[in-house]
């Protein structure tokens, strides 16, 4: 006797099929998930008034690349991973060589290449020369003769007989710096991670259809 099993739809198929339109479902929501992190990462940022420039660090990626799997994975993450992290974490700074963190005042204007200027960059650019004034309460100074041009910075004087010339702070000098805690990252990580089972489904049931 001869027993035949024949199965109509063919399940073989189904299944198949079916697993198909899991991996895309799983790659889509993955793909969404890591967008929106993505997103929300550069709105935190720009939101905390660090500029657009450092909101364009942030990058995602979906592996693997180029087809869809079950296994999918988004990575998020920054080019700048030194500067977003202090802002997420809030770290104490301390100077490297153990002695002064110089903070630049108004006065002192910005770096050339952008950014916090040096001591030693600001005396090349102004031609003056900085004083120490050490306090025993509060921070140390450094501080230079000239006078204050329109824009709030100081330059030197163009006075022959010093008229206008004053002593103007350039530099607070501190021990150390608490950086102040201004992104909450791991908040929309965790968004999107309990996001991604229902984005699962959702985009499953599109497939399946």
């Amino acid at each position: 006797m001869k027993l035949k099993l024949d199965t109509t739809p063919d399940l073989f198929a189904m299944m198949a099929a079916e697993i198909k339109a899991g991996e895309r479902a799983v790659t889509t929501a993955t793909r969404e998930a890591g967008n929106t992190l993505k997103s929300a990462w550069r709105a935190q940022i720009t939101g905390a008034g660090l500029g657009q420039r450092l909101a364009r660090t942030i990058r995602s990626e979906l592996f693997p690349k180029g087809k869809p799997s079950l296994s999918a994975a988004a990575l998020v993450w920054s080019k700048a991973p030194v500067i977003v992290g202090a802002h997420d974490t809030g770290p104490l700074i301390r100077s490297k060589s153990g002695f002064w963190l110089t903070v630049p005042t108004p006065a002192a204007g910005k770096s050339s290449r952008g950014g916090r200027i040096t001591p030693g960059e600001w005396e090349r650019r102004s031609g003056l020369r900085l004083r120490f004034v050490y306090r025993r309460t509060g921070p140390s100074l450094l501080v230079a003769e000239g006078r204050l041009n329109a824009r709030g910075r100081a330059v030197a004087s163009r006075s022959k007989t010093g008229r206008g010339v004053t002593t103007v702070l350039i530099f607070l000098l501190v021990p150390q710096v608490k950086l102040p805690k201004r992104l909450d990252l791991a908040r929309d990580a965790r968004a999107a991670q309990d996001a991604l089972p229902g984005l699962i489904v959702a985009n499953w049931g599109e497939a399946g259809l």
